[in-house]
């Protein structure tokens, strides 16, 4: 598909326009640092923006230049993290500062081939960093600027097939403007984010209605096509608590797995006529451990994709063995006042939260009893 040019030029205008006078005041919209909209842009990843503003604000706090994250630990870069999901970012970030220090840059390059070329770096997040830093001729391509291409002309197949992927790409580059990219390459995904939203989009507050197939068609409803629904799965799953003095184990999950990095109780799914005693018991013998199960600690509910969970902790009182951590990049046993300086998922600090009510109901009881 050509985009003529007389509604490129027409779009250019009409979009840039209310990008300027429509632009959210957000902090990474103030620089054109490469470091910082790099940092905003992975953030930004499947989070949404008021979550993300104090992430960035607190990651530059600690870690205000390339340099500085290339020298810190993994282990401080995941704690700061912590909570805003999806870990192997914050791990490509890391991996990506120290490639780009040991090749003595101190800032994320104007040079597209060295960008794409570092982990975390798909096309998408190589272009939007680059446009908006080095204001580069490159087009983006995310959920919002997709739903507006989408519904702009009109395209009625389901955007996550590979053609339809094609298209989009090639009408991004098609009506990028030969200067001001960055802004117009934010433009699209803040008329997608303000305006051209899924599900309830102001077609009258649009700049570019007069010019939308979908608004014309009156089929803005319609578009994009939904992907088919995948049907959920249950699962149950339990986690030990296994305690030694007034310490507690815990564990590192390898880098491949999801949660790559941070640390947990270990877990483990429940099958079908299993007792969460049974698996607690195998999860025990596998890490080399002897002991008994206890307290019943509680449970909690969290979904992962397609998946909802239900964890159950049961507490386990260490006798004996030699911890095996063959499964687990490291163990610690700590104490529970020293679990926040460790990055947990948010399903686990929610078990660590349980555990530590537990402990704090025991010792009011004792003290009452006694």
């Amino acid at each position: 598909m050509i985009v003529a040019p007389s509604l490129a030029a027409a779009i250019h205008r009409r979009l840039l326009s209310w990008f300027g006078d429509n632009a959210r005041p957000l902090p990474w919209r103030s620089t054109r640092d490469p470091y910082r909209i790099w940092i905003s842009e992975v953030m930004l990843q499947q989070t949404q923006v008021v979550t993300v503003i104090p992430y960035y604000q607190r990651f530059l706090k600690h870690f205000p230049s390339l340099t500085r994250l290339a020298k810190a630990r993994e282990h401080d870069v995941l704690v700061l993290w912590e909570g805003l999901g999806y870990y192997r970012r914050a791990r490509d970030l890391f991996r990506a500062s120290r490639i780009l220090r040991e090749n003595d840059y101190t800032t994320i390059p104007d040079d597209p081939d060295v960008v794409r070329s570092l982990p975390g770096f798909g096309r998408y997040t190589t272009n939007a960093v680059l446009s908006q830093a080095y204001d580069r001729r490159v087009p983006i391509l995310e959920a919002n600027s997709q739903r507006v291409l989408c519904r702009l002309f009109g395209i009625d197949r389901n955007p996550k097939e590979a053609a339809v992927q094609k298209r989009l790409w090639e009408l991004a580059e098609e009506l990028l403007p030969t200067k001001s990219v960055g802004d117009f390459n934010q433009g699209m995904m803040e008329l997608g984010a303000l305006v051209c939203t899924p599900a309830t989009p102001s077609c009258h507050a649009c700049p570019l209605h007069k010019h939308c197939r979908a608004y014309q068609e009156n089929r803005q409803h319609e578009l994009p096509v939904r992907a088919k629904v995948e049907r959920t799965i249950a699962v149950t799953e339990v986690a030990i608590m296994v305690n030694k003095g007034d310490r507690w184990l815990i564990v590192q999950r390898p880098n491949h797995a999801r949660w790559g990095g941070l640390w947990e109780f270990p877990h483990e799914a429940l099958q079908q006529d299993e007792s969460a005693e049974a698996v607690a018991l195998t999860l025990l013998d596998r890490l080399g451990l002897h002991g008994v199960v206890g307290d019943h600690v509680g449970s909690i509910r969290h979904a992962v994709t397609r998946f909802r969970i239900r964890l159950t902790a049961l507490c386990v009182r260490m006798h004996g063995g030699r911890l095996k951590t063959a499964a687990y990049r490291n163990a610690a046993w700590v104490r529970l006042e020293d679990l926040p300086g460790y990055p947990l998922s948010a399903p686990q600090r929610r078990l660590a939260r349980l555990l530590e009510s537990a402990r704090n109901n025991a010792k009011a009881q004792k003290r009452k009893t006694g």
